[in-house]
């Protein structure tokens, strides 16, 4: 408010000198230049991060491929933006299917968009309260008894009716701008609540995903252990039938056995996980868990997206919800500065009423009846210390609101550079397990014939079995690592969600979409 505190002090000389009638003029000549004005600053979006890589050194173009399932290579295509729906680049009809189920009917969206409306209907009561002339109707009939003699009159005791009718209008006029920084500040907050509802939005489509993937992975992983567990068996098998033959001893027969439970002993973890995993996707999708009737997913049901988005640090904190989110809180602190200094400012006030008033309600519009009023009240805070240290707590609030967006940028930011060299490391490591898984295979192959000729130990079978069982377990998980990191990067760079998105959720609350911004609530400038 480049004026205000000028026009201030003159305001405050203007109410303690002068002759009455030119005091007068001064107060409202003053008051009326304070409107228009806006105390306090005008918020400014704060600069995006100038770097133009994540990382430091420039990250490879595309990562490393390697036959077989989840192998292929994948690039990064800078500038593309991420899709509004991106968990269907995983090309899976069943997790498209899951993830819309659960935006429709997950409780916490709901609660969110509750909380966005419930936020926009508190910003159209105070706008209604503060922004429009307050009018208002009475209607009223009393009865009334008064004595003259109690006041030395003749006359006695009278009883009689009053009956009144009328409209009164108020106005508070918004003198230093303190009504629409408040407005702004309210505004701000809604924009706040619709970024988390973006949040949420973006948390439970990647929970989705990531539990699909996991569900699958414990899949694989069982269906890996239980061929084992068969092949085990069947070598146990033989080693009794050599036993009896006297070319095996019982010691092998109890080590084999010992590694077949072992396996057998593993399997029961995992589906338990697999149990927990179905029952949290109910729960996400908004279902009970004995009652949920969600798909099984298994590693087959996955694509892996060969094109993947990298957005400019520039634009990411255009992009994610929560980088949006700690602004518009930078906002609210922004215009409260403004609702605090505005209370050093004159505040003006306008109210007239026009009426009737009658003894019977007949002549209540009579002749003789009209009744009307005009008030007004200008007050200035001349000794209110506290003020000050209001307006000193907003700009630490405001500081506060700057750090944390700092920080809120500076996380996304990692998150984003984290997941990029582990999409790098994963397409390496799943190279170097699919090596390790044949050599193991192969090397697990030449000793079962070893061992059927009898030119090998059973402990030698044993470590041959164990390191197929590592190996092959490495590898599944080396898959899903890529699956999941691949999700992770479309939720760091913000999802992508567009009102298409947020329709999804709005088809359980039938509630409008949430506004591009707010409502051109923009600060006015002196």
């Amino acid at each position: 408010m480049a004026n205000a505190k000028t026009t201030h002090d003159a305001f405050v000389h203007a109410v303690g000198s002068g002759h009455a009638p030119t005091r007068k003029l001064s107060i409202l000549a003053l008051a009326l230049g304070l409107v228009g004005c806006a105390a306090g600053p005008d918020f400014k979006t704060p600069p995006a991060p100038q770097a133009m890589s994540y990382t430091t050194g420039k990250p490879p173009a595309r990562t490393a491929s390697t036959p077989g399932e989840l192998g292929g290579a994948q690039q990064f295509i800078a500038g593309q933006p991420v899709a509004a729906m991106w968990w269907k680049a995983f090309a899976s009809p069943k997790l498209d299917a899951l993830v819309v189920q659960s935006l429709q009917h997950s409780p916490t969206l709901a609660a969110a968009q509750s909380t966005l409306r419930q936020a926009r209907e508190i910003y159209a009561a105070q706008s209604g309260s503060t922004r429009y002339p307050q009018v208002s109707a009475t209607l009223g009939a009393q009865t009334l008894q008064n004595n003259s003699a109690a006041m030395g009159l003749p006359g006695g005791e009278r009883r009689y009716d009053l009956y009144n009718a009328g409209v009164g209008v108020s106005y508070a006029f918004d003198l230093s701008g303190g009504n629409r920084r408040a407005l702004e500040a309210l505004a701000a907050q809604t924009e706040w609540r619709r970024y988390q509802l973006d949040s949420a939005q973006l948390s439970l489509a990647g929970a989705v995903v990531a539990t699909a993937v996991k569900q699958a992975l414990l899949a694989a992983q069982i269906d890996a252990l239980q061929k084992m567990l068969a092949a085990q068996q069947e070598q146990l098998e033989i080693t009794r039938a050599r036993e009896r033959l006297g070319v095996a001893t019982a010691s092998d027969i109890a080590t084999l056995q010992t590694q077949m439970e072992q396996t057998r002993a593993s399997i029961a973890p995992l589906r338990n996980s697999a149990d927990q995993a179905a029952h949290l996707l109910a729960v996400l999708s908004g279902q009970e868990p004995g009652t949920a009737k969600n798909p099984r997913f298994t590693l087959d049901d996955f694509n892996l997206p060969a094109d993947l988005p990298l957005s400019l640090p520039s634009e990411l904190v255009r992009q994610r919800p929560d980088i949006l989110a700690a602004e518009a809180l930078l906002h609210v602190a922004s215009a409260q500065i403004g609702v605090t200094v505005s209370k050093q400012y004159p505040q003006l006030t306008l109210s007239a009423n026009l009426g009737s008033q009658a003894l019977t309600a007949a002549s209540l519009f009579g002749s003789g009846s009209l009744i009307w009023g005009v008030a007004g009240q200008l007050a200035q805070p001349l000794f209110k210390p506290g003020l000050k240290a209001e307006a000193r707590a907003a700009e630490a609030g405001f500081d506060a609101a700057a750090a944390n967006y700092r920080e809120t940028v500076l996380q996304g930011l990692r998150q984003v550079a984290d997941v990029l060299r582990s999409l790098e490391h994963d397409a390496q490591a799943l190279q170097a397990q699919s090596a390790a898984e044949a050599s193991a295979q192969t090397s697990l192959q030449l000793v079962e014939q070893q061992y059927a000729l009898g030119t090998a130990s059973a402990l030698q079978l044993l470590t041959a079995q164990q390191q197929r069982q590592q190996t092959r377990i490495g590898l599944i998980a080396a898959q899903a690592a890529r699956l999941n990191d691949t999700a992770l990067l479309y939720q760091a760079l913000g999802g992508g969600l567009q009102p298409q998105t947020q329709a999804l959720v709005q088809t359980q609350t039938h509630a409008p979409a949430p506004a591009a911004s707010s409502a051109g609530l923009t600060s006015s400038p002196v």
